[in-house]
């Protein structure tokens, strides 16, 4: 029985291109393992975040770790970083709130998600306590950990945020 002078080559070819391969394959099997993560913390971002639109208070006690660093960027008085939930809540949310006759409603744009990311773009309309309107456009980046975020950062137009906190006074209860 007579070889091919190609049966060679092509044994070296398939050693070389599984060589090649080779080393791909655990990465691929990482990607694919992330996909259920990816998925888990969309779902759970997405579902809060609906809550939060239909009326719902609680959406920052289920997203956010108790251990939260939550950033505004920007250079306005209003950005800087909170390290906590409670310091969030307390130094950001609860001043503005309190100045609002009308709680914020959240229209979601995009949620995005890879891996332990998830960002949303959404937009958010309140009525002041003056009466006048609160509109603004948001992104926020959410670093999740176990389902739940423990790093974010918030883009949004400090001008409309800070004319509320500016233009009222702030009271202890939100929305009299």
């Amino acid at each position: 029985m007579a070889t091919s002078p190609f049966g060679g080559m092509l044994a070296m070819a398939i050693t070389v291109a599984s060589l090649a391969v080779g080393p791909l394959i655990p990465v691929a099997a990482a990607a694919e393992a992330t996909l259920p993560h990816t998925a888990h913390n969309k779902q759970v971002v997405t579902e809060a975040f609906d809550r939060w639109a239909a009326g719902g208070t609680a959406f920052f006690d289920e997203v956010l770790a108790p251990e939260v660093v939550w950033t505004i960027a920007g250079s306005s008085p209003s950005s800087g970083t909170y390290r906590g939930r409670e310091d969030f809540i307390a130094r950001a949310v609860l001043p503005f709130v309190s100045r609002l006759r009308t709680p914020v409603r959240p229209t979601s744009r995009q949620i995005w998600a890879d891996g332990e990311h998830v960002i949303i773009q959404w937009a958010g309309n309140a009525v002041a306590r003056d009466g006048r309107p609160y509109r603004n456009d948001y992104v926020w980046i959410f670093r999740m950990r176990a389902g739940k975020a423990v790093d974010v950062t918030a883009f949004l137009d400090l001008v409309p945020y800070d004319a509320v906190i500016h233009r009222l006074p702030g009271t202890d209860t939100p929305g009299t």
